[in-house]
C-alpha cells in the first residue's frame, strides 16, 4: 500500500515525462490510512504542538477518521523523580514533568488505535514510543526547536546559506 500512495502523490504532466507532486506528507498519511483499512488515528503529541495537533484532528475528523491525541506529559513525573539533578532541568527549582512516551502508547494501545502518528515527540522519545506502540507508527512532525520543525533546512544550509556566511563577509568594512 505504501508504494501505492506513493504512486498516488505524483500526478503525470501531459505531453510530457516530467511529473509533479500533488500531496502533501498529511494527504500521503490519510490516503495510506484509508487504504489499509485503518479509522482509529492515534496521535502521540508534544505539548508545544497541540495547536497543531488540534488542526490535524480536524483534517482527519473531516477525512472520515477517528483521531486520538494523547499530549507526551500524560502520566508523568518530576523529573527528579528520574534521577535528574535540579540543575539538568530547564526551568530549575520548579515542578518540571518528564514526558512519558511510554504512557502515550500504552493509552493509545488501549484505545485500539490502527495507525500512530508522531507530531513532534522529542528524539529519544519517539524510538521509546514507537517501541511501545502496538499499532505501526509514522512521523508526521520531527521536533526541532530552532528550525521551525524543519531539521532538513540544516543540511540544505550546510550546502549554500552557511557555505556562504563562512567565506563572504555580510558587511564589506568599506561599506560600513
Amino acid at each position: 500500500m505504501a508504494a501505492r500512495v506513493e504512486g498516488l502523490c505524483y500526478q503525470p504532466i501531459p505531453g510530457s515525462d516530467a511529473v509533479n507532486a500533488r500531496w502533501t506528507r498529511v494527504e500521503d498519511t490519510i490516503a495510506l490510512a484509508k487504504l489499509m483499512g485503518y479509522k482509529k488515528i492515534g496521535i502521540a503529541t508534544c505539548i508545544g504542538l497541540l495547536d497543531e495537533t488540534d488542526r490535524l484532528t480536524e483534517i482527519l475528523t473531516a477525512q472520515n477518521l477517528i483521531p486520538f491525541s494523547v499530549c507526551c506529559k500524560s502520566g508523568s513525573i518530576d523529573k527528579l523523580e528520574l534521577g535528574l539533578q535540579e540543575s539538568e532541568k530547564v526551568r530549575p527549582e520548579t515542578f518540571e514533568p518528564a514526558c512519558n512516551p511510554i504512557a502515550q502508547a500504552e493509552l493509545l494501545n488501549k484505545a485500539g488505535t490502527d495507525m500512530n502518528l508522531i507530531v513532534g515527540l522529542c528524539v529519544g522519545h519517539d524510538m521509546l514510543f514507537a517501541k511501545y506502540s502496538k499499532a505501526p507508527v509514522s512521523t508526521l512532525v520531527v521536533k526541532d526547536r530552532v528550525t521551525g520543525h524543519n531539521p532538513v533546512a540544516v543540511l540544505y544550509g550546510q550546502n549554500f546559506y552557511y557555505k556562504r556566511l563562512q567565506k563572504q563577509p555580510v558587511i564589506d568594512q568599506d561599506d560600513s
